[in-house]
């Protein structure tokens, strides 16, 4: 039986509300630090009852871990089998540059979760896990294996890798990303044997006109990096 008008809006409307409070979170987010911002602020911002945001989402961090699955979500969507016969090494730096294309509208917001992170341990190993749960998607994305002990390891060495890339990132005001994707070259040359990535002396990658070449790289340092940021 067909729904009537009034039942597909009722049911459009969670769906609704969640994109507004998202959209509104990342806007107080870009103003304030991630501890300063109340629910009161993101159902005033978003324009919604407070039952309404209640319904969907059980607390600020719960809107940021929805943010950082709408990410990864949009990278999933544009991954498809062009990349199949690339070294698996080329096939992550392609997931990753559309990680950053899909980040680059909310730079504000991640730089505000980068400066909270150096200020609280305690959200930096919170952002961490985020991290390392989206980077489990990137390489699945990459056809890069993510089962058991192995893949937990070389998700956390990719979450490493990815923050030190943001670290340019958020300060590169070029459109085409050339210091970004310099830094996310190298990065990954330092972390290609501990990532299990090595497929040969030389890798060569092509996307959309950003390049990305490398020797076989070093080990990657076990040390975190100054800002672990979930993006």
């Amino acid at each position: 039986m067909a729904r009537s008008p009034g039942t597909k809006a009722a049911a459009d409307k969670p769906a609704d509300t969640r994109i507004l409070a998202l959209d509104s979170f990342t806007t107080l987010l870009a103003r304030k630090p991630f501890d300063r911002i109340s629910l009161g602020e993101v159902a005033d911002e978003a324009k919604i009852p407070l039952a309404e945001l209640r319904a969907s989402f059980g607390s600020t961090f719960d809107m940021l871990v929805a943010f950082l699955r709408e990410i990864d979500r949009k990278v999933l969507a544009g991954t498809g089998e062009d990349m199949d016969d690339e070294p698996a090494r080329d096939r992550l730096f392609d997931v990753l540059m559309r990680r950053l294309d899909a980040l680059a509208p909310h730079k504000a917001a991640i730089r505000s979760l980068a400066e909270s992170a150096r200020r609280n341990p305690f959200f930096a190993l919170a952002l961490n896990k985020l991290s390392v749960r989206s980077q489990q998607w990137m390489l699945a994305a990459a056809k890069i294996d993510t089962a058991g002990l192995k893949g937990a390891v070389r998700a956390q060495g990719l979450a490493l890798v990815f923050a030190r890339t943001l670290q340019s990132f958020l300060t590169d005001e070029d459109p085409a990303l050339a210091r970004t994707m310099a830094s996310l070259d190298r990065e990954l040359s330092r972390g290609e044997r501990a990532l299990g990535l090595l497929e040969g002396a030389v890798c060569f990658a092509t996307r959309g006109g950003r390049h990305s070449s490398t020797d076989a790289g070093s080990p990657m340092p076990s040390s975190p990096p100054e800002a672990p940021a979930a993006a």
